[in-house]
Formats: C-alpha cells, sequence, structure tokens
C-alpha cells in the first residue's frame, strides 16, 4: 500500500504470480478452526522483561529510513539488535514470507504487512497472536479504524503502523481557473467533472485506474459499503452486486467514465506524474500519505495544492500497514516488545512521523495540537494535518478485507477493471468480479456466500 518514498501506504494489486504463492496459505487454512500461534502466551511484564535481554530479531519491512527509528530503539534498549531486511514492497515480500512460511524455516521474526493482506497470513496460522502477549492494552492508543484492522477471528495479528484516510487534494490553480471550489458532495463532484471537461476537455476532475483495486475499495467503503463479511476463519460473504455502498460507486463513477468526465488512465508510472505536473487532473482522491509523494515525485507544483475532505464528509482508509510477528520467530517476547515499541512509544511514533513519512495510526500524534496545525511545506498556508485528522475521525467504521483479498486485488483488472473505461458497464463488472471470488474461495476451501 505505499509508495515511494513510502511504498506501502496505498494498496495496490499484486500480479497473479504473487497471488498464486499466497494461496499455499489459503488453502493450507482452509477448514480450520482458528487463527493461534499454538496457544504460547506471555504476560505484559515478560513481554517488557525481554527488552533487557540480549537477544536478536530480524524485521522484514520496505520503508524507506525506518532505520532511523529503529537506532532509536537500539539505543534505548542496547541488548536487542534489529537486523533490518529489505525483502522487497507489498507483494515481493509477500511472496517471499509464503515461501518460507511453508518452508518452515526463513521466515523473520517480525514483518510489515498491510492491512488487507493481513487477515490470510493470520487465519493460516502463520502469526502470533498479539492478545496472547498483552497487546489488547494498547486499543485505546490507536484510531478506531486501525486497530479495527488487526483484529480477525477474535484474535490481534499485528500493531497499527501507519494509516491512510481518504482526503481529496486538489490544484488551487486549476479551480481558480474554471472559478471553482472543492466540491462537498458527490454531486458536487459530478458536475464539477462536468464543467471542467466541457470548458476544455484536455483536463479532466481527476483519473481512475482500471488495475487499481485498492482505491475501489477505499471508494466502495467510503460510500458505506460492506461487501465482505468474514465469519471466523472459514465463513465468507461476498456481495459487490447488491451492497449498498457497491452500488452507490458504481451509479457514481460509472456515468463519469462513460461520459470520459474522468480519465482513465494507468497510474504511477512516468506519463501519469507528468500529467499531474501539467495539470492535467484537477482533484487527487488517495490517502494521507500522499504530500511526500507529491513532493517526490512532483517538487515544481509546490504551493499549487491543497487538500479538502472527501466528498459528503466522511472517508475511508486507502492504505496502512501493521507489524506482525511471525510464528517462526524464535524469540517471541523481544519481538512482540519490539513491535509494540515501533508502532504506539511516542517517541516512536513521532519518528515514523517526521523522519520517515508515514501518517500516524496513534491518538498521540492525531489528536496533538501541535500535529495538526503543523505547516507543511509543501503546501505553504495551510495545515493539510487537521484535514487528516479529522478524514481520521470521519472513516466509516465495520469494514473487513477478505481472507484472500491478495487473490481479490490481482484479479480486478479483469473485471471491474475493463469497466473503468469508456463503454464498460461497472455494476456487470462488479458482479463478475464478485462471482469470480466466490468460486475461489470455495476452491480454497471456505464456505462462501
Amino acid at each position: 500500500m505505499s509508495r515511494s518514498p513510502r511504498p506501502s501506504a496505498r494498496t495496490r494489486t499484486l500480479t497473479a504470480a504473487g497471488a498464486g504463492a499466497l494461496s499455499l496459505l489459503l488453502t493450507a487454512c482452509g477448514g480450520g478452526s482458528g487463527a493461534s500461534d499454538g496457544g504460547q502466551k506471555a504476560d505484559a511484564a515478560s513481554v517488557r522483561a525481554a527488552l533487557d535481554k540480549p537477544a536478536e530479531i530480524t524485521f522484514w519491512t520496505w520503508v524507506p529510513n525506518i532505520e532511523k527509528t529503529v537506532a532509536l530503539f537500539e539505543k534505548k534498549y542496547p541488548k536487542v539488535k534489529v537486523h533490518i531486511v529489505n525483502a522487497g514492497r507489498s507483494k515481493d515480500e509477500y511472496t517471499k514470507l509464503t515461501t518460507t512460511l511453508k518452508a518452515g524455516t526463513g521466515a523473520p521474526d517480525v514483518a510489515q504487512i498491510e492491512y488487507f493482506a493481513l487477515p490470510q497470513f493470520a487465519i493460516s496460522k502463520s502469526l502470533v497472536n498479539l492478545a496472547d502477549y498483552g497487546a489488547a492494552d494498547l486499543k485505546d492508543k490507536f484510531a478506531d479504524s486501525a486497530w479495527s484492522q488487526v483484529g480477525v477471528a477474535g484474535g490481534i495479528y499485528g500493531i497499527p503502523q501507519d494509516t491512510g484516510p481518504m482526503a481529496m487534494f486538489y490544484r488551487k490553480d486549476i479551480l481558480d481557473r474554471f472559478g471553482a471550489t472543492p466540491p462537498r458532495t458527490w454531486e458536487e463532484f459530478g458536475a464539477l467533472a462536468k464543467k471542467i471537461h466541457d470548458a476544455d476537455p484536455n483536463v479532466h476532475l481527476t483519473y481512475a485506474d482500471p488495475g487499481d483495486a485498492g482505491t475501489s475499495n477505499s471508494l466502495i467503503w467510503d460510500f458505506g459499503g460492506k461487501p465482505y463479511t468474514v465469519n471466523g476463519t472459514t465463513d465468507v460473504t461476498i456481495d459487490l452486486k447488491d451492497d449498498p455502498g457497491a452500488k452507490a460507486y458504481a451509479d457514481t463513477w460509472g456515468p463519469l467514465i462513460e461520459s470520459k468526465l474522468v480519465d482513465s488512465t494507468a497510474s504511477w508510472n512516468d506519463e501519469w506524474w507528468k500529467s499531474m505536473a501539467s495539470g492535467k487532473y484537477a482533484t487527487w482522491l488517495a490517502g494521507a500519505w500522499a504530500p511526500a509523494v507529491l513532493e517526490q515525485n512532483i517538487p515544481q507544483s509546490k504551493g499549487q495544492w491543497s487538500v479538502a475532505p472527501m466528498p459528503g464528509g466522511v472517508s475511508s482508509e486507502n492504505g496502512g500497514s501493521s507489524v506482525a510477528v511471525t510464528t517462526q520467530s524464535k524469540n517471541k517476547e523481544a519481538s512482540v516488545a519490539f513491535a509494540q515499541w515501533l508502532d504506539s512509544d511516542p517517541e516512536a511514533v513521532k519518528s515514523l512521523n517526521s523522519e520517515v513519512g508515514l501518517f500516524p495510526a496513534t491518538k498521540v500524534l492525531l489528536d496533538d495540537p501541535g500535529f495538526r496545525g503543523a505547516e507543511v511545506p509543501f503546501f505553504p498556508g495551510s495545515k493539510p494535518n487537521e484535514v487528516f485528522a479529522d478524514m481520521s475521525k470521519a472513516v466509516r467504521p465495520g469494514w473487513q478485507y477478505l481472507p484472500f483479498q491478495v487473490y481479490a486485488n490481482s484479479v480486478f483488472k479483469d473485471s471491474v477493471g475493463q469497466a473503468l473505461q469508456p463503454g464498460g458497464n461497472l455494476p456487470g463488472a462488479l458482479a463478475t468480479w464478485q462471482e469470480r471470488l466466490k468460486l475461489y474461495g470455495k476452491e480454497q476451501g471456505f464456505t462462501v456466500k
């Protein structure tokens, strides 16, 4: 889920090869009775005590500059050595993680895992249930939307690291050119899309990426959708056809794409960045991680961007990761202690935000007036963290990912992606995606409705 310089901040689709490797985990879990690490437990005191004992742990992550935060940990707890390994971004790490877990050796003690991928590793009994190590005591430290994503099948399988509440990034110069202000509702969004494109067909209000399952899921979530329901580890319900949020997404975006009021294009490539820099798009709907990637990729647009709430005033998550402990860890107490410190200690989370560029999952920053009111140089004269923090609180509750969301994202382009182009039938494509996911889930041993 993230992008350079924060490559995991944004959920991205995975290749079929990566999904195929991960399906090994899903097959193993079909019919299982619960997500567990074998019943080992340790109280909170034992976890804290592990920080004062000699230990070496390996941490798989792809986050640039995170070694700065880890160095703070090692300075505070010099007996614990953390070996950082960049095992590849997102899908690349997950493929390697799947292979090592299946082999029974070679997995890290601690791994960064995006929220959408966490359930499949949890239910396959590959991760430690952190509830057995006192992690439930951390609940009140985190935004509700972040904490809800690490709860799987009654357990806690990760410590939230960062979040990506959606907001609307907009080009002030472009909206001024058309005498417009940021749309406050989806109705205004559609009307503005028409106004801009009628005045200048070379400019679009925004774009839709036919290969980006993550943003479509986030928009369905934003519209109030709950298309995926998971009970326990094997019972799954998928409703992308009649779910109210999925229908609202299709009813809103389908006509915009059909009328070419929203551009259909692949994103995160050189051509797309050139379009972003040139002013082809007036808005970008993205997670709160976006400022760092804008500044890195199109620094020349500094001062042109600002931030507004999502249309409708509610939001969803668009990316974010957790830190989990694998069952292969040979020092679980120290690993759990490290994960908890990294993602909840005030010094650590401030470092993750200021030095690493992660948008916080913790209330210690989200509720901090200094953080909310901070000036962000790329957005002179505005305080974007206020918008992001408000959007974090406005994330709709109750969203769940599938225990095979990695596969679901990998085949998105073959159905819904085809409809995110002129001539497509978005409601029909959502129904097609649903049937393919149901078939796959049943093949993997899930009970699917």
